[in-house]
């Protein structure tokens, strides 16, 4: 599924359920007033989900299992896992990496025999603290190397089959007053991330928070919202009164959050790229959006085939000073044990380099949790360069599913429901 444009600016087509609700632009949605609303034409999807719920069956719904927030950063084409977490201590590390393998002397000690990359010098407090986890050798069985597949596998937590839908997706459809909520979860993706993807979960996605505020911030909402009041006022008992009510509920609710967004002042100094402002707008519907539950952020440029070390070093050097900002914000705000942060990739890199002084697809990685119920350290045995697969790739040592189940274990989830098996919570939270 694509995206649509409202207004010029880019709102995900999210209806994965049975019905499908056609979509015009914002400003035909405005002008067309409560009549479109109440049979359902004029909305985005995930509105008219809310539409046709029935708001009085919804109050009487169960509340979220908890008040917590997942946080995932996906770091898109392929993070070179061995010069992210250096292990600066194996003689191999540097034969099969001549040009790109990090000097010793510029590694940033963890505990032996294991470093980070020196752009990631930032996230080394957060190790200190115990609030950064590293999830050593992540991957799935027979890992595939296509960005697509691979990526799709992560997404759906399914590496045997074709599904539907995101392991995220599954997770909103198991709560009750998902529908009853326009703000869940969000994405800042130009386009929904299949994670999201749910049977009937409805989740917008906006390339930034300028989007809603566009979404919002017009004269004609107002008066939409009058017409809605007045025939709610004037023809009670119409079959449509419900829809009008639920309607104008989302709506008033999404101006709102636009307000409690613009008067919101950061707590940390961000920086200016794709991870400080995803990060940053993360930070701002966490401290503006208490029903929100899920968050989900893409960095794309890390498929590093050439010239991988300045790349590679720029884009580190902007996550750290980015996560960073973020949990100081997380701090300030006093939110920072109600949030945990993931961040994964699709895969890691082949151990050698290549001739273009860069590398290609490889298998396992490590993964990165961050936040104040984190159980920080490093998790699992250091990179074996002893004993690669037959690809002469890292061997997986930890299936991502494991991770996965932690955080939905955290969000109050049933992970084997979710994951269609079970796969055993690994002991990175306290919850």
């Amino acid at each position: 599924m694509g995206s649509k444009q409202v207004v010029g600016a880019p709102l995900c087509e999210c209806a994965t359920g049975d019905f499908w609700a056609a979509e015009i632009s914002r400003r035909q949605f405005l002008k067309a007033g409560f009549t479109l609303v109440a049979v359902g034409l004029a909305a985005p999807p995930w509105l008219a989900q809310i539409a046709y719920a029935d708001s009085q069956h919804l109050k009487k719904g169960n509340k979220l299992p908890n008040d917590r927030v997942l946080v995932v950063l996906q770091l898109t084409g392929g993070n070179d896992g061995l010069n992210t977490v250096v292990p600066y201590r194996d003689a191999l590390y540097y034969k099969a990496r001549p040009t790109l393998a990090i000097p010793e002397a510029r590694v940033v000690p963890l505990e032996e025999p294991l470093g980070l990359h020196p752009a990631l010098q930032p996230l080394k407090p957060l190790y200190e603290q115990r609030v950064l986890a590293v999830v050593q050798n992540v991957g799935y069985p027979n890992p595939n190397r296509s960005h697509f597949r691979s990526m799709e596998i992560w997404q759906t937590a399914d590496p045997d089959g074709y599904s539907r839908y995101g392991w995220l997706g599954k997770y909103l459809d198991t709560l009750t007053d998902t529908a009853a909520n326009p703000v869940m979860a969000i994405s800042f993706t130009q386009e929904l991330p299949l994670a999201l993807h749910g049977r009937k979960a409805q989740v917008p996605c906006f390339a930034s928070l300028a989007d809603l505020q566009v979404m919002t911030n017009d004269p004609e909402l107002e008066r939409t919202l009058q017409q809605l009041s007045y025939a709610e006022e004037h023809k009670p008992d119409s079959p449509a009164a419900v829809i009008r009510h639920s309607t104008r509920t989302a709506l008033e609710a999404l101006e709102q959050l636009r307000e409690r967004i613009r008067r919101y002042q950061p707590r940390a100094q961000y920086g200016n790229d794709p991870f400080a402002q995803g990060l940053q707008q993360a930070a701002q519907i966490i401290a503006t959006s208490p029903h929100t539950r899920i968050l989900y952020v893409s960095v794309n440029g890390f498929d590093t085939h050439a010239a991988q070390a300045s790349t590679h070093e720029r884009l580190l050097s902007q996550f750290a000073n980015a996560v960073s900002a973020f949990y100081a914000d997380l701090q300030a705000m006093g939110k920072a044990d109600k949030v945990l942060l993931m961040v994964f990739s699709e895969f890691g890199r082949r151990v050698h380099e290549n001739g273009s002084l860069g590398t290609d697809h490889g298998a396992a990685a490590p993964m990165f949790l961050i936040g104040g119920r984190v159980r920080g350290g490093l998790h699992g045995d250091p990179p074996d360069l002893h004993n690669l697969d037959s690809n002469n790739d890292l061997r997986m040592q930890i299936d991502f599913r494991r991770v996965y189940a932690t955080a939905l274990t955290w969000l109050g989830g049933d992970p084997e429901a979710i994951l269609g098996k079970e796969f055993a919570p690994m002991d990175l939270v306290r919850l």
